[in-house]
């Protein structure tokens, strides 16, 4: 079932019909009860959702990662603003997340599982600046990264992309979270590029400043106000624009790990 979950994530990505285009995706399974997410409520916050809560009798969180381009990364590098072409992306790939999880829930149910995703995952707390459902952190628990000095995924393919998650009581050989550490900060000091880059100076050695990092992102959503917002909170709080920046992802040699 696994290999049949990954060939539909896979073909999926590569068919979908829009401006962006993406790479080939990385899944993932974790143990809904590993001990990387029962510890989501102190890592992230208080009121994180558990895999439990989502569906009862939770076993298996699919997690997967889905890189952007080259040619989207290099559109994005230099400036304070990000680019159109970028902010396009990250509404065109929460809308690809929404229309392929649908489909990755019809699939498991026709085998006889039960699957779901919650819908903390398209909400975000603009007061705390947290999400009660981190997609990156469920990624981590499946083995597909770590994370950077800029809070972002790092995999082995890179961290120029997005993650998303569906939820399951399928039961199946779990993959275990990455032992290797990927930032080349963390592992040895010799990087440390985005920190330099942050447009907002929100990043530093003993982590970063969310609200300087989010000022950043409501500017960028003032640009782009066109685009709308594809959070489904949005509509009640009167926030518009797509909140992006991605410049700490698209400029270090993480991004793809370039060689």
């Amino acid at each position: 079932m696994k290999e049949k979950i990954i060939e539909y994530i896979n073909d999926y990505v590569r068919g979908y019909e829009a401006e962006t285009r993406w790479g080939r995706p990385i899944t993932g399974f974790a143990d809904a009860h590993h001990p990387l997410i029962r510890e989501l409520h102190k890592s992230v916050g208080p009121k994180h959702v558990m895999p439990d809560d989502v569906i009862s009798g939770a076993k298996t969180v699919i997690a997967y990662y889905i890189p952007f381009t080259r040619e989207l990364a290099a559109g994005n590098r230099g400036g304070t603003a990000a680019s159109r072409q970028w902010a396009v992306a990250y509404e065109e790939t929460n809308a690809l997340f929404s229309d392929l999880n649908a489909g990755l829930i019809r699939l498991l149910e026709e085998e006889g599982w039960r699957a779901a995703v919650t819908p903390e995952a398209v909400k975000f707390d603009r007061t705390e600046l947290i999400s009660n459902w981190s997609q990156r952190h469920f990624a981590r628990a499946a083995g597909i990264g770590t994370f950077g000095i800029n809070n972002m995924l790092i995999t082995k393919t890179g961290c120029c992309g997005r993650c998303s998650t569906v939820v399951t009581d399928m039961d199946t050989e779990h993959d275990r979270p990455l032992t290797e550490e990927l930032c080349l900060y963390k592992k040895n000091g010799s990087c440390g590029v985005c920190m330099k880059v942050c447009p907002a100076e929100a990043l530093g050695p003993n982590g970063y400043d969310r609200h300087k990092c989010y000022s950043v992102c409501r500017k960028n959503a003032e640009i782009y106000r066109d685009l709308g917002s594809s959070y489904e909170d949005d509509a009640e709080n009167g926030t518009v624009g797509s909140e992006v920046c991605g410049k700490c992802v698209v400029n270090g040699p993480c991004a793809f790990w370039n060689k």
